[in-house]
């Protein structure tokens, strides 16, 4: 899941952004509304975990354009100011969500996650292909019933191949749904999580490398040439 924080108090934005990357969420944080307000848009995520006082453009703005854009984003809103009116007033702009500081981080985190499974298209919850299941929301996958012990990025990486269902994902896309912000485009790094991945599934391989076009996951044995 790809997460932009916008928020003006640094270490409170920190400290969000480290703890979603403890849950396996990829994480860019933003430091005002201008910066925000940018990012929203060269980037597609699926939760801005937005506050709302901000200096520049303001968080109300970000939200409406976001929403106003037919973007897939979904909004979870931070304010000081946790009154019912408030809360209406941020849902009413466009929000899905809202919470009052200061907050239970793990409430955070649950929120979170729930948006994040509005932002995409509907898929099964549970994700199979051939031997493979994987389940996002408990974070488990197996092969023929086996647990694969996967690091995050690993778990990143098939999770997004799984989605695909079958369609050829390019190294940029895994990039940016897996990554960060701060990957170099120009890194190997998807190409080595991508061998220890392959690895770690063990045989058959599943995973087929298309030189110039990607990586594709079927039920067939693959090229990985």
């Amino acid at each position: 899941m790809r997460v932009l924080v916008i928020e003006d108090e640094q270490h409170l934005a920190d400290a969000i952004a480290r703890g979603l990357r403890r849950h396996g969420m990829a994480v860019d944080v933003a430091y005002d509304g201008d910066a925000g307000h940018e990012a929203a848009f060269v980037t597609r995520y699926d939760v801005v975990v937005l506050d709302r006082d901000l200096p520049g453009v303001h968080g109300d703005q970000i939200c409406a354009d976001l929403v106003a854009s037919g973007a897939l984003t979904r909004v979870l809103m931070l304010t000081a100011s946790g009154t019912v009116a408030d809360r209406v007033e941020g849902l009413s702009l466009g929000a899905d969500d809202y919470l009052p500081k200061p907050f239970d981080f793990s409430e955070l985190v649950a929120r979170v996650q729930a948006l994040g499974r509005r932002a995409t298209p509907v898929t099964p919850p549970i994700l199979h292909v051939a031997d493979v299941t994987l389940d996002p929301a408990k974070r488990i996958a197996t092969r023929a019933g086996q647990q694969l012990d996967l690091t995050n990025k690993e778990f990143g990486l098939l999770e997004a191949l799984l989605r695909a269902d079958g369609a050829v994902v390019s190294t940029e896309e895994l990039l940016e749904r897996v990554w960060d912000a701060n990957a170099d485009p120009f890194t190997t790094i998807v190409r080595v999580t991508m061998r220890t991945l392959r690895r770690k599934l063990g045989d058959p391989p599943l995973i087929e490398t298309l030189v110039g076009a990607g990586y594709r996951i079927t039920a067939e044995p693959a090229d990985q040439s």
